[in-house]
């Protein structure tokens, strides 16, 4: 079994959206996905100019992780960007946490996520 992904901290919550070349119909490209957590991450470090230390800080993860996610969010931009691919900028996940609550998504209970406690009763988890 992998280990439980650790939660990201967003400061922002990026809204779901779509870039791609001009004159080109959406449907004849092939997308490349760009995760809330990469697109945090080339905020951080490219527009405020943070040190990876101090973005991984802000983002709750450590300094090798933030490297990692940087690199693949350049690696998907740059792919984008000399292919003419279509550049999805995907919406948050359960794994993703926000700095400032009142950004926060709300927690839903999912049915289809229960586990079973120690007397064999299943109980819902919160996600």
């Amino acid at each position: 079994m992998p280990r439980p992904r650790k939660r990201c901290v967003l400061t922002r919550v990026p809204r779901p959206a779509i870039y791609k070349p001009s004159g080109i119909a959406l449907r004849d490209l092939r997308q490349v996905k760009l995760l809330p957590e990469e697109l945090e991450a080339l905020r951080l470090a490219d527009l405020d100019g943070l040190t990876q230390a101090q973005a991984a800080e802000r983002m709750c993860v450590s300094r090798s992780t933030f490297q990692r996610i940087l690199e693949r969010a350049h690696r998907h931009v740059a792919l984008a960007l000399t292919e003419g691919l279509a550049l999805r900028i995907a919406g948050t996940r359960r794994d993703v946490a926000t700095a400032n609550p009142d950004l926060a998504v709300p927690r839903q209970t999912v049915a289809a996520e229960q586990s079973v406690g120690r007397r064999g009763q299943r109980r819902r988890r919160q996600v």
